[in-house]
C-alpha cells in the first residue's frame, strides 16, 4: 500500500510523514495560527493539520446534564461543550489563509473535518486528504462524504473497537477510498506509556492492509520513535509555539524545540533502520582482519604433521579460514614454514 499527499509519498519503504497537529493551539490568533504553521516547517513538519469545525456542527447548545464537561475532564474549566468548541475551534474564515500560508512555504497542510458541510469547505480549498478523527469513527455519513472525495483517509482509532475499524474501512471503500491509514492512538490527553501497545501498529498493516502510524497524544517522543522502529508510516502529534504559551490543549502538546527532537530523532532512527541487508557493511570491510584465521605459531619442518601446537585459529583473518583447522590436524607439511606465517592449502599434503 502507498498513496501520495500532495509531493510526499507514504508507504513502508519512504520515510516517514510526521504532522504537526495544531488543533486549538492558535488560541484564538489567525496570527498565531499563521506562526505555528511557518514554525512546523522549520522544525520539520511535512504537513501541518487544522480541525474544521463550529461549535454547532460539533454538539448542541444546551444545559441538559448530557451536554456538560465532566468535572476530571482536562477541560473541566469550560461550562460544557458547546462552550469548549467555541472557544477552541478554528475559524471558517481563516482556512483559506491558512492553507495559503502553507502553500506558499512548501509545507502540506489538510484538516480532520467533523461534519458534512466541513468537507465542502475543505474540499474548495482543494483539501490533498482528510483525517478521521478518534471521536467520528462512528459518524457513518462524515466517513461516507469524505470517501467519496476518493482522496486519501488517515484514520484513528482511539474510541475504536474491531467492530468499528471493520465498519469504517468497508464504508470507506464502500464509497471510493481506496488509499486508508489508520493510527494506533489513545485518546486520554495526556496519555500514558503503559496504555500505548504499540505492537498494534504492525498488526494494523497485516489485518487490515493499510498504511499505519501513530497519533501520539503521550509526553516527550519516546512512542513516537518506537512507532516509527516498529513499522509505522506516520506520526501526529500536537504542536505549539512554546511550552509556556498557555492554550486549550498545551498542555499535552509538544513545543518547537521538542517537535523538531522528535523530527531528528525519527530521522536519525530511519537512518539506523535502513534496509534488509546481509551484506558486510563498506565501513565494516576494514576491519575484516579482526576476524580469525589458521596462523603457524610454532615453525614447522618439511614432512611434519600440523598439530594444535604448531597451528592455531587467531587474529587477524588472512590465513586459512578456521573451518578447515580440524581437517589440517594430522596432516603433512609440504614445506618448512616459519612461525608467524599465514597457513594456506597449498602447505598442505592430502588436503
Amino acid at each position: 500500500m502507498q498513496f501520495k499527499i500532495g509531493k510526499y509519498t507514504l508507504s513502508d519503504r519512504h520515510p516517514s510523514f510526521i504532522v504537526a497537529e495544531l488543533s486549538g493551539n492558535h488560541g484564538g490568533s489567525l496570527n498565531r495560527a499563521i506562526n505555528l504553521i511557518k514554525h512546523a516547517k522549520k522544525a520539520g513538519a511535512n504537513a501541518v493539520k487544522l480541525q474544521t469545525y463550529k461549535a454547532d456542527t460539533i454538539t448542541f447548545k444546551s444545559k441538559n446534564q448530557d451536554f456538560k464537561i465532566n468535572s476530571n475532564s482536562p477541560w473541566s474549566k469550560f461550562n460544557n461543550y458547546w462552550d469548549l468548541y467555541k472557544y477552541a475551534h478554528t475559524p471558517w474564515s481563516w482556512h483559506k489563509k491558512l492553507f495559503k500560508t502553507a502553500k506558499d512555504i512548501g509545507i502540506e497542510i489538510f484538516s480532520s473535518p467533523f461534519d458534512e458541510t466541513a468537507v465542502d469547505l475543505l474540499e474548495n480549498l482543494r483539501c490533498p486528504a482528510y483525517k478521521i478523527a478518534s471521536s467520528e469513527i462512528n459518524h457513518i455519513p462524515l466517513i461516507e462524504k469524505v470517501a467519496k472525495t476518493k482522496k486519501p483517509v488517515i484514520l484513528s482509532i482511539g474510541l475504536a473497537n474491531l467492530k468499528d475499524i471493520n465498519l469504517a474501512i468497508k464504508t470507506l471503500k464502500k464509497n471510493g477510498c481506496k488509499k486508508i491509514a489508520i493510527l494506533k492512538c489513545v485518546s486520554s490527553y495526556p496519555s500514558s506509556l503503559s496504555e500505548q501497545n504499540l505492537k498494534v501498529i504492525p498488526d494494523i498493516k497485516k489485518r487490515f492492509k493499510v498504511l499505519s502510524g501513530l497519533s501520539d497524544h503521550t509526553i516527550g517522543n519516546i512512542c513516537a520513535l518506537a512507532s516509527v522502529v516498529i513499522g509505522g508510516s506516520i506520526v501526529e502529534k500536537h504542536f505549539n509555539l512554546k511550552s509556556s504559551t498557555k492554550t486549550v490543549d498545551s498542555f499535552f502538546s509538544a513545543d518547537v524545540k521538542k517537535f523538531k527532537e522528535m523530527v531528528d530523532n525519527i530521522r536519525a532512527a530511519e537512518q539506523a533502520i535502513g534496509k534488509v541487508d546481509y551484506n558486510i557493511s563498506k565501513s565494516s570491510k576494514k576491519n575484516l582482519n579482526g576476524r580469525r584465521s589458521i596462523y603457524v605459531v610454532k615453525s614447522i619442518e618439511k614432512g611434519e604433521k600440523f598439530t594444535s601446537k604448531n597451528i592455531k585459529v587467531i587474529r587477524p583473518g588472512f590465513g586459512l579460514h578456521p573451518k578447515f583447522f580440524k581437517k589440517t590436524l594430522g596432516k603433512i607439511s609440504k614445506k618448512k614454514i616459519k612461525e608467524g606465517t599465514r597457513l594456506k592449502k597449498s602447505f598442505v599434503r592430502l588436503y
